[in-house]
């Protein structure tokens, strides 16, 4: 299916809604029925019509229908938040006794559900390298049920070979789930892959514009209604309607968004490769990234976030080099029309920083849609200043 009738044509019936070229925010949480036999059907299945705004909605359904079509999937489902999606495809795939295989160091809040949430229910997590795909596989166990993954992850850019992990967990009856934030369905496509379920944080690329918050889950039909019909309705966290407005709205111009950042990346990381207070950079597609071949093989395309280690003894000089910034602003997240910039020692105790520790010296970039010249004097003024 083409990728410009997906965005602004899939899931549209301009005619129902007045001709309006942008379909309409239906800000509803209820809807009515004709007869007692409509609403006892619409009971008998929340998932084939509208009943209640906390199930399905109007607007919401457009999103769906373009954000699984994308990710060439069956079905999708739409949270409010990133963290919100994990939660409910993790949860809905495992029970008390079971175990987990994840790569390491996985997005924050993903951690507090494997490390503080799902002991609590005796299910066990294990962390392995997933560069290293047989060893990866290695650590299943008889009662391992799920694998999670991220590729590439947001900040070391790890990346994993989803297809052979694919192949074995399949053969093992494991349900695997992939986080695809970094690449958009735009330039990585695991359920063409074999992954079962496959994840993005809306809020970043989807979104656009650092105005909304959004979560989207993409598989097969059979595997959306299974959540759907437990964790999607029983903790009500669908995204509103009004927030898949705004998602549908940056969705219209993604494609030109990424080229215009995947551009600016490579100015950006031009220097980056010269700048002495560089000790080194990750980004998946350049040649000195270590699994290159595999993020060519995987992967059509990257952009956006380069992680680099600065040389520096001392906390300060980082901190000097940051907050000398005024192009980049200081945040988390990513996938706006703004750059940013996030130093890992911002997770310190200032007395704890150690020069050796090349993991304090870390600093992600995230190259927004600013002229890339503009970026560039700003990063060379800012390091000429620590």
């Amino acid at each position: 299916m083409d990728i410009s009738y997906i965005i602004n044509h899939l899931g549209e019936d301009n005619a129902s809604y007045f001709n309006a070229i942008a379909p309409p925010i239906i800000q509803t949480s209820n809807f009515s029925f004709s007869t007692v036999d409509d609403l006892r059907n619409a009971f008998a299945d929340e998932m084939g019509g509208y009943l209640y705004s906390r199930g399905l909605n109007p607007t919401v359904d457009i999103l769906r229908k373009k954000l699984a079509a994308l990710d060439g999937a069956e079905d999708a489902l739409v949270f409010n938040n990133g963290a919100a999606a994990v939660f409910a495809g993790v949860l809905a795939n495992v029970k008390a006794g079971d175990h987990i295989l994840s790569v390491h160091h996985p997005y924050s809040w993903t951690a507090h559900l494997f490390d503080k949430l799902l002991p609590r229910f005796g299910i066990t997590v294990t962390y392995a390298d997933g560069a290293n795909t047989s060893e990866f596989l290695s650590h299943i166990q008889p009662n391992t049920t799920f694998i999670y993954l991220e590729s590439p992850n947001s900040w070391w850019l790890d990346i994993q070979d989803l297809s052979a992990i694919a192949i074995v967990a399949k053969e093992k009856g494991i349900i695997t789930m992939v986080d695809n934030t970094y690449c958009t369905p735009l330039y990585q496509r695991p359920i063409d892959m074999g992954i079962d379920i496959v994840m993005q944080t809306a809020t970043k690329y989807i979104g656009g514009h650092s105005d909304t918050l959004g979560g989207v889950l993409c598989g097969s039909l059979a595997m959306m209604r299974k959540i759907f019909l437990s964790e999607y309705l029983c903790v009500g966290s669908g995204i509103q309607p009004f927030n898949a407005w705004l998602l549908l709205r940056g969705l219209r111009t993604l494609p030109s968004r990424l080229d215009r950042i995947s551009a600016s990346t490579q100015k950006v990381l031009e220097y980056i490769k010269t700048e002495p207070r560089i000790e080194s950079f990750i980004f998946p597609l350049d040649p000195s990234y270590p699994q290159f071949e595999l993020a060519q093989k995987q992967m059509s395309g990257a952009c956006g976030l380069i992680s680099f280690y600065m040389n520096a003894q001392r906390i300060e000089e980082i901190e000097l080099f940051c907050n000398s910034l005024k192009a980049f602003r200081m945040a988390v997240s990513w996938g706006g029309h703004e750059s940013l910039i996030i130093p890992k020692c911002a997770g310190l105790n200032p007395a704890d920083f150690d020069p050796a520790n090349s993991t304090h010296r870390l600093i992600r970039l995230y190259i927004g849609l600013e002229d890339p010249e503009f970026l560039l004097n700003d990063l060379k003024q800012a390091f000429a200043m620590s």
